[in-house]
């Protein structure tokens, strides 16, 4: 066994772990789960801890990918957090263990991680399911999940107008005065979308926000946030007139309150369109609900860790 865990903060983190690196990872790793080979991939769904006192939730992500030899786990905590908070709404941490001798080999901040690969897997939703003539984006929310989805997105895809909605509009401000680009700053979550082809929404919403009658037909929503199986960020209509298509199965119908209260029918995993045995219907109008996935987090951390080490 080797001797202490490498320790890499926020920025490291941030500087080792590029989009063009994780995007084909992701896209290999979510591929191989939907093929469901248990002695390849081992992932239960996110076990979560309610803190009732302070409206929060402490959640825990293993995950083990025997051929790649990760075994990984995800500590995060996420929050309610009262209007105005300078609280993060979310936290968290990742351990890599070594996965012969079951040492942990690298604790690294989780955040960044967090906001790369999420936004990276919804870039790969738009990439199967945006319309063939995107021109307009739209994101809803202005913290870190905001950010990390405006990078990749205008990243890969080339857009002639980007807006933005935050339920407090100098938070909205606040965030486009930190990009270098111009992004329209929307005063309602319906002035934000109408004619949008693709939407994100990476919102602390418990109830809906987005409503069907404001979505242009064939936009793809790429819906992030409301990860609680009472959250909801997305109306019923929507929800059961689109193609959903969702991370995994087992995560959406358990966790996803967009999903659960809707009533609204899983069409595919990502990985299952990834692997060709399901379409990509981006004639019609798509939500990708995203909930987040231990092996995303797995395969994040182990790249962060192969480029530390190609450094040392």
């Amino acid at each position: 066994m080797s001797g202490s865990p490498v320790l890499l903060n926020k920025h490291e983190v941030e500087r080792l772990l590029s989009y063009d690196d994780l995007i084909p990872r992701l896209e290999s790793v979510m591929a191989k789960f939907s093929k469901r080979d248990s002695s390849e991939i081992i992932q239960p769904v996110r076990s979560v801890v309610p803190i009732q006192q302070h409206s929060g939730f402490l959640g825990v992500m293993p995950a083990y990918l025997a051929a790649e030899g990760i075994l990984c786990t995800k500590m995060v905590t996420f929050y309610q957090r009262a209007e105005g908070s300078s609280l993060p709404s979310t936290q968290a941490t990742v351990l890599l263990f070594h996965p012969e001798h079951g040492n942990v080999t690298a604790i690294m901040d989780g955040e960044a991680i967090t906001a790369k690969r999420t936004a990276a897997v919804s870039a790969i939703s738009a990439k199967l399911f945006k319309p063939a003539l995107s021109e307009v984006l739209c994101i809803l929310g202005s913290g870190q999940q905001a950010r990390s989805h405006y990078d990749v997105f205008t990243k890969l895809f080339k857009f002639k107008e980007v807006r933005v909605w935050s339920r407090r509009k100098e938070t909205a401000q606040r965030f486009v005065n930190n990009l270098q680009d111009p992004v329209t700053v929307c005063s309602s979550v319906q002035e934000a979308v109408i004619g949008a082809d693709v939407i994100v929404t990476a919102t602390g919403a418990s109830q809906p926000i987005l409503f069907a009658e404001w979505v242009k037909p064939g936009a793809h929503i790429a819906a992030v946030g409301a990860c609680r199986p009472d959250w909801r960020e997305l109306d019923d209509v929507l929800m059961r007139e689109a193609v959903v298509y969702v991370d995994s199965r087992e995560g959406a119908t358990a966790e996803s309150g967009d999903i659960i209260l809707s009533g609204a029918e899983v069409f595919a995993e990502l990985g299952e369109v990834l692997n060709g045995c399901f379409p990509a219907q981006r004639e019609k109008t798509t939500v990708f609900k995203s909930l987040g996935m231990g092996i995303q987090d797995a395969v994040s951390a182990k790249l962060v860790l192969e480029k530390w080490n190609s450094e040392h």
